[in-house]
């Protein structure tokens, strides 16, 4: 194999497991060493593809809002065709986008990496967490399928909704019966997000 192929594929390599364990265990819990170890190379080796843990970090991160994105850009134009009209699971489309590309809470694991980033890549993290997902929830929230309340903009409305996905990421605070199946789950947690827990009196 010449050595450009095999730089191209240990960098791929690289970019796969940091992408298993960054999403799976977060930034602070993954390190280079265990992502080296999981390819089969060394430490050094590693740092010859990336300058350091926070450049894979952001690598990942990019790759996967990336799939994102073009999900949730596919859901919104689904919507806009009118293929998809009832606002609940068009949002349940936009949520198993998320669910399908994220094994864990898809905040907590952003957002929980901010404190340990240099303030470039915080700034690179933001644009990345608006470009991939806030801009293309708000664009969904925009749609008007979704009847906001007064004076609440899209965006604070894909702020919210981003927010509020954890019951989603676990077991141990299942939303719904216990035999739910995972759609039956999102659109339970959806119809709490879209219409609170009260009725109006």
């Amino acid at each position: 194999m010449k050595r450009k192929e095999q730089l191209t594929q240990t960098y791929a390599a690289i970019l796969a497991a940091a992408r298993e364990q960054f999403l799976s265990r977060g930034y602070q819990a993954t390190s280079t060493r265990e992502i080296a170890r999981q390819v089969g190379i060394t430490q050094p080796a590693l740092y010859h593809h990336f300058n350091d843990k926070e450049a894979i970090f952001l690598a990942v991160v990019e790759e996967v809002g990336h799939e994102t994105q073009t999900g949730i850009t596919q859901v919104n134009a689904q919507v806009q065709a009118g293929t998809l009209t009832d606002p609940v699971e068009a949002l349940a489309a936009v949520t198993e986008v998320l669910l399908s590309v994220h094994p864990r809470d898809v905040f907590s694991v952003l957002h929980g990496s901010f404190r340990y980033l240099a303030p470039s890549n915080k700034g690179q993290l933001g644009q990345l967490l608006m470009q991939d997902y806030l801009g293309p929830l708000a664009a969904f929230f925009d749609l008007g399928l979704v009847t906001l309340r007064p004076h609440l903009s899209a965006q604070e409305a894909a702020s919210f909704y981003l927010t509020s996905l954890s019951p989603l990421f676990n077991n141990f605070h299942q939303v719904g019966p216990a035999d739910a199946s995972k759609h039956e789950q999102i659109v339970i947690l959806l119809r709490l997000i879209l219409f609170g827990i009260a009725t109006e009196k």
